[in-house]
């Protein structure tokens, strides 16, 4: 229940800092968002504001993560035209506006007008307390903040209300229901089209703020283009989803497993929650992805997704303790990361400068650059260009400033309890000259290696050398091809590529993978353990709370997953906003009651407890509270432990 109190404290604040005398000094705006819900309708809502104070917003792009966050086009009538970046945790120097809502930011210049506030969604710090009136309707902030945090469990959401393209207006579910399924639909027809081009740029630039209003610019743009209708485009879902359920995803125990997608050429056949669809008593995803990332989500379907006793962010570093050793021994110019950062770069893209490498990397340990302030000032001039159209003497300059591999990857990844990323993977392993192969997945060197005189294969051996990447089917054909020939097409095991010098990151990729979901199932299994010797012990959660209170001990950790677990409480700081009637542990010392209609009982950390009642601020002493309700099926443990003081 801490989130109130942020909200109360930032209203008071004046929106974007120095926002007066941005606008005085920049009279038009390009912003940049993220591709997706959340980062088109934060953009949709900083254009709002910006134009409240006389900024006008002649353009948009999207940003996404990996190569193309350094493809971006650079503002036309650069210095006249503010470059804003909304929705996204990587920085760039050139941003005069950045604003995020994510656990961490990187790259971020100290003189960039920041609002960093985590929440569930950027658009709400933006629509309800950046701005100085409600910008979105409150409904409609609620759907894309459940989107955006994947909070579909306490909302009653399905994978199937998720995945639909259809809407249809439901006469048994009230009015806000039905918002929330039309919200939905927004979401997935926006994700459908997401790479026509200009698509979502159109959508921030001629939308209203409201889901309705995006929802019929949709329908506009899809007809007068002829994008694939809502017909096709949920019959190309059924069939990926079919695929999905015949290969491509390994199980084991309640964890999901995956290397890669499956085939996803088809408008609108892939979405991210089909491993749940499919597994859906399935608690944890983890993918390995060719792009050079491993994620690990929590089932958002579920309503008990956080209380495994397990914080995915713990586990991913965990798992980069085990490649610790093997990282640090691995040497990251900036040459080569500039030259993998602008892979799909083109001459009037921003590109990785030196700035890029400062702000993201400097702070690193073991950030090192072979030259004193000439070097740098040199650094800076070069590195505008891109990789490509430097000199051979230049490209050696790069390499005089260096990081290694561990610090790298550390700089990249992020996350929390419940969806944690492990990214930067596709910088390793690579050779300082950047050959023909550099970039090639191990299992597609027998197609880049073709030497025969086949067309349609020298045709797919020039598509991979050019792209890096082919389709599935693509792959299928051209390795029956090679196979046909005589030729040697399998994959060698991660064991063997990890001891030769053909090493790639996709390998690095599919170990990192493996090993997360060793040490995840591995963690299930200890807190099941666990749990199982409390309970034999004879030990119960009243007995356990009142030693807890009266001083006589204060209980670990072991003790408190126990404890949650019996009461299927609930981890999570909007409390009983969300959760309404369940235990729940709050990660604060500050609960509000506003809004909250019943009383609770609150215990803190170091066995502090209070009665709280409705409309009732308190401050406790330890670091985080449990709440109890005193009502329905726990009021008469609450009335027990008031009883204790």
């Amino acid at each position: 229940m801490w989130y109130l109190f942020i909200m109360r404290r930032l209203i008071n604040e004046s929106g974007i800092r120095d926002i007066n005398n941005i606008a005085k000094r920049y009279k038009k705006a390009k912003i940049y968002f993220h591709q997706d819900l959340d980062g088109v309708t934060t953009g949709l809502a900083m254009k709002n504001y910006l134009e409240k104070y006389g900024i006008e917003v002649v353009d948009a792009e999207v940003i996404q993560y990996g190569s193309k966050e350094f493809a971006i086009k650079k503002p036309e009538g650069e210095g006249e035209v503010m470059p804003v970046l909304v929705d996204f945790a990587h920085g760039k120097p050139m941003f005069v506006i950045h604003t995020d809502h994510h656990d961490t930011q990187a790259g971020v210049e100290k003189d960039t007008a920041t609002n960093f506030k985590s929440s569930r969604s950027n658009v709400e710090t933006i629509s309800q307390v950046v701005s100085p009136k409600e910008i979105f309707p409150s409904d409609d902030i609620l759907l894309i903040s459940t989107v955006d945090s994947a909070n579909f469990a306490v909302n009653q959401i399905t994978p199937e209300m998720v995945m639909n393209y259809l809407y249809k207006y439901d006469k048994d579910s009230s009015l806000k229901r039905n918002k929330m399924l039309m919200g939905l639909v927004v979401n997935k027809l926006l994700l459908a089209y997401k790479n026509k081009p200009r698509f979502l740029e159109n959508l921030v630039l001629n939308s209203q703020p409201s889901l309705l209003s995006i929802l019929n610019n949709i329908k506009k743009e899809a007809i007068e283009k002829g994008y694939v209708d809502p017909e096709q485009l949920t019959k190309n879902k059924e069939n990926y989803i079919q695929s999905r359920k015949e290969k491509g995803v390994e199980t084991l125990g309640n964890i999901i497993s995956q290397y890669g997608f499956g085939s996803t050429t088809k408008s609108g056949a892939y979405d991210r929650y089909t491993p749940f669809k499919n597994n859906p008593d399935s608690d944890f995803l983890v993918t390995g992805m060719p792009m050079g990332m491993v994620q690990a989500s929590c089932n958002p379907f579920k309503e008990d997704r956080a209380l495994k006793g397990v914080n995915l962010g713990e586990i991913k570093d965990e798992v980069l303790d085990v490649f610790r050793k093997e990282f640090e021994g691995l040497k990251i110019t900036f040459g080569i990361i500039k030259r993998v950062a602008e892979q799909e770069a083109d001459f009037s893209s921003v590109g990785f400068t030196f700035k890029d490498m400062e702000a993201i990397y400097g702070e690193s340990p073991s950030y090192k650059i072979d030259g004193g302030e000439n070097l740098k000032e040199i650094l800076n001039n070069i590195s505008s260009k891109l990789y490509r159209g430097l000199s051979q003497k230049q490209k050696e300059l790069l390499d005089k400033v260096s990081v290694n591999g561990f610090d790298v990857i550390r700089a990249n990844s992020g996350g929390h309890k419940c969806i944690t990323n492990i990214s930067g993977l596709n910088f390793l392993y690579r050779d300082n000259k950047g050959g023909k192969t550099d970039n090639i997945p191990s299992e597609l060197l027998p197609i880049a290696n073709y030497s025969g005189k086949n067309s349609f294969l020298n045709d797919i051996k020039s598509k991979l050398l050019t792209y890096g990447r082919l389709s599935d089917k693509q792959i299928e054909m051209a390795m029956n091809q090679i196979k046909k020939e005589g030729g040697s097409s399998p994959s060698p095991s991660t064991e063997t590529v990890a001891s030769q010098s053909n090493k790639t990151y996709v390998d690095v990729v599919k170990q990192i993978q493996q090993e997360f979901v060793n040490i995840l199932n591995n963690k299930i299994k200890s807190q099941s353990e666990s749990i199982t010797e409390s309970f034999n012990k004879g030990e119960n959660v009243e007995s356990l709370l009142k030693r807890h209170i009266k001083g006589q001990k204060v209980l670990s950790e072991r003790e408190w997953k126990f404890i949650i677990s019996k009461l299927n409480a609930v981890i999570d700081n909007r409390g009983q906003w969300d959760y309404p009637g369940r235990c729940t542990m709050i990660e604060s010392n500050r609960i509000t009651m506003e809004n909250v209609n019943f009383p609770l009982v609150g215990i803190d950390n170091t066995g502090h407890l209070k009665l709280m009642l409705p409309e009732n601020d308190y401050k406790f002493p330890g670091k985080r509270v449990f709440e109890i309700p005193l009502k329905g099926k726990y009021k008469n443990l609450g009335i027990k432990l008031l009883k204790t003081i």
